[in-house]
C-alpha cells in the first residue's frame, strides 16, 4: 500500500517539478530585454558570439526544442551568467545556498524544542493560567511582522545594550577555511581554532537572526500541537485511560502524545519550507550572506538570469520539502496514508 502511495506522490512530484521548470523557462520571454541575454546573461557580445549563443540556445527553432535545450543545460549545470558580476548562477547559489539552509535549520530547531512542548502544556491545562500564558504569547508572536521584531531586536540588544553583532555570519578577525559552507561545521572542522572564540562569535552572529526567523513557526507549532492534543485527548480511548484511574502525565506521555505527534510532523517540514522564504526578508536585514539576500538584491538590479536561477533552487527546495514531509507523515500513520490513498 505504502509502495503504491509513494509511486503516485512521486509522480506528483514530477508533475510539479515540470510546472516548476515551464515556468522558469517562460520566465525569459516574460523579462525585458533582449531574449538572449536573458536566456545566457551575456551581454555586449559581437556578431559571432551572439550566433554563437543563437545556436547553443537554440532561439531560432520551436518552443518546445528550446524547452529541451533549456532542460539540458539545467542538468549540465549551465545556468547562464549573472549580470552584475558575470559569474555563473549556480556557482552563487551553491555558495550561497548553503548560509540560508543553516538559518532555516537552526530556526526550526529552536520552533521544535520551544513550540512543541509548549503546545503540550497548554493542552494538558486546558482552560487554567498556563494554557491563557502561552495562547497570549503566540498570538502576539503570530501578530508581530518578522521585519519589525528583527528591526526591534536590532535596536535592543545590537544598538542598545551591545550584546550581540548586526550583521554576518562571523566577525571578521577570524578567518574560517569554507568546507561545507556552514559555518559551526566548518569551525568544528577545523578543531576550534582561536582558542574555540571562533565557534562563540558565530553562535553570537546566529542568535538574533535565528530567533526572528524561528518566532513564526514557533507561535504555528504551539497552536498546532495544542489543538491536536486536545483532539485526542478527548477520543474515547483517553477517556477510558482516566477511568482506570490514570493521572494527567500518564495519559499524556503514554497514551496522547504519540498520536498527537503524528500530525505534527507534517506541520513542522511545512513550516521548513515556509522558513525559506521568510529567510529572505531576515537575511536583507542582518546581512546575512545567503540566497535570500541575494535574490533580493538581484531583483532590485534587474538581474534576470539570477532571479530565474534563484526562483528554480528556492522552489524546487520548497516542493522537496513539502514532499518528503508528506511522505514521512504518510509512513508514520498508516491511517492517514490510506485516506490519502482514497483521495487520490
Amino acid at each position: 500500500m505504502f509502495a503504491k502511495y509513494a509511486y503516485r506522490r512521486i509522480s506528483l512530484l514530477c508533475f510539479m517539478l515540470f510546472t516548476l521548470t515551464v515556468f522558469t523557462f517562460s520566465l525569459n520571454y516574460l523579462f525585458p530585454g533582449e531574449l538572449i541575454t536573458n536566456f545566457s546573461g551575456e551581454v555586449n557580445s559581437s556578431y559571432a558570439q551572439t550566433q554563437a549563443l543563437v545556436e547553443k540556445y537554440r532561439i531560432e527553432d520551436n518552443i518546445i526544442i528550446q524547452y529541451g535545450a533549456f532542460m539540458a543545460r539545467m542538468f549540465e549545470g549551465d545556468w547562464g551568467l549573472s549580470l552584475s558580476s558575470g559569474q555563473p548562477v549556480l556557482g552563487h547559489v551553491k555558495l550561497l545556498f548553503p548560509a540560508t539552509l543553516e538559518l532555516c535549520l537552526y530556526a526550526l530547531t529552536v520552533a521544535v524544542i520551544i513550540g512543541v512542548p509548549s503546545g503540550v502544556i497548554a493542552s494538558a491545562y486546558h482552560k487554567k493560567w498556563p494554557d491563557k500564558i502561552i495562547n497570549s504569547l503566540s498570538l502576539m508572536g503570530f501578530s508581530i511582522p518578522v521585519f519589525w521584531l528583527a528591526l526591534l531586536l536590532i535596536m535592543v540588544f545590537c544598538l542598545g545594550l551591545g550584546l550581540f553583532p548586526m550583521s554576518g555570519r562571523i566577525g571578521l578577525l577570524y578567518e574560517i577555511q569554507p568546507v561545507t559552507h556552514f559555518i559551526l561545521i566548518d569551525i568544528y572542522l577545523e578543531g576550534f581554532p582561536y582558542g574555540g572564540a571562533s565557534f562563540w562569535d558565530a553562535i553570537h552572529h546566529l542568535a538574533l537572526p535565528t530567533t526572528v526567523l524561528a518566532m513564526y513557526p514557533t507561535t504555528v507549532l504551539i497552536r498546532f500541537t495544542r489543538d491536536s492534543m486536545l483532539d485526542v485527548l478527548d477520543q474515547n480511548y483517553i477517556k477510558t485511560a482516566r477511568a482506570k484511574g490514570l493521572n494527567r502525565s500518564q495519559l499524556i506521555l503514554h497514551h496522547a502524545l504519540r498520536n498527537a505527534l503524528l500530525p505534527v510532523i507534517k506541520q513542522i517540514g511545512l513550516q521548513f519550507s515556509t522558513l525559506i522564504t521568510l529567510a529572505m526578508i531576515t537575511e536583507v536585514i542582518f546581512s546575512w550572506p545567503g540566497l535570500g539576500r541575494w535574490l533580493i538584491e538581484s531583483i532590485y538590479q534587474r538581474d534576470y538570469p539570477a532571479i530565474q536561477g534563484g526562483l528554480l533552487a528556492v522552489s524546487f527546495f520548497v516542493i522537496i520539502a513539502n514532499m518528503m514531509s508528506d511522505l514521512v507523515h504518510s509512513l508514520l500513520d498508516p491511517i492517514a496514508r490510506n485516506q490519502a490513498h482514497g483521495k487520490i
